[in-house]
């Protein structure tokens, strides 16, 4: 019995993690494997950095497995999470054509393994099928209006109401009665960054929402007891 060729096996694992996503979803098979030849696997440990500020970009990413955040120092060395991708997203599409470097640094948040979309190969591949340029450039657009939104969380609302507001989008129902179960990305510690906070912080507002009863807080995830209430109290706070 022959055994399997691990460049195949690769080649495989690099094509199912292109059309999970969204980038490339229905591109036709033989385009997809020509996305594919401009790739390599890549995996890091919970904690390893993908890329720093400032190093020039090899491409752009796409989590086969785990997660990975984006952030940025501040002047006093506090990091502020940009955003948490995760398996089936893509990130640093926008570092194709930006020569000097990465603008934001990237650390595996978890055992962690992506597919590297080489920049220079991908370019090339562009010039010859533009509708892949247009499939980048919705995938930035849609980038840039949840950037958009996390500005908007980060400058006109305190902690609490932006926990809220995390909470609530991430509730597939969020005019039902009954308790919904929210998975946290990383840790508590992680979600305190994005959300532009400490750990103190966020735990003094974890239990303060407790004490609200509008949610139940563990280890891994947090339960909104019903996210009909916590939309009206939301809407109370923002005025709506």
């Amino acid at each position: 019995m022959s055994q399997a060729d691990p460049a195949d096996f690769r080649r495989a694992v690099v094509v199912e993690a292109l059309r999970r996503c969204p980038l490339f979803a229905g591109l036709p098979p033989t385009e997809l494997q020509q996305v594919a030849d401009t790739c390599s696997l890549k995996r890091y440990a919970k904690g390893e950095h993908l890329f720093h500020e400032g190093q020039p970009s090899e491409g752009f990413f796409v989590i086969q497995q785990g997660a990975v955040a984006v952030y940025r120092l501040g002047p006093a060395g506090r990091e502020q999470v940009i955003h948490t991708f995760h398996a089936g997203e893509s990130f640093a599409e926008a570092t194709l054509t930006m020569p000097q470097g990465m603008p934001v640094n990237a650390r595996a948040l978890a055992p962690t393994q992506v597919v590297l979309v080489r920049g220079g190969s991908f370019i090339e591949l562009i010039r010859r099928q533009p509708e892949l340029a247009l499939r980048v450039i919705g995938s930035l657009s849609q980038r840039m209006r949840v950037l958009v939104e996390q500005i908007e969380d980060l400058t006109l609302k305190d902690v609490e109401t932006r926990l809220l507001h995390w909470l609530l989008k991430r509730c597939p129902e969020p005019d039902a009665a009954e308790p919904c179960e929210i998975p946290i990305p990383g840790t508590k510690r992680q979600l305190a960054a994005e959300l532009g906070t400490v750990s103190e912080t966020f735990s003094r507002t974890l239990a303060r929402l407790q004490k609200l009863e509008l949610i139940r807080s563990h280890p891994r995830s947090i339960t909104v007891l019903s996210p009909a209430k916590l939309q009206a109290v939301l809407r109370q706070r923002l005025g709506d």
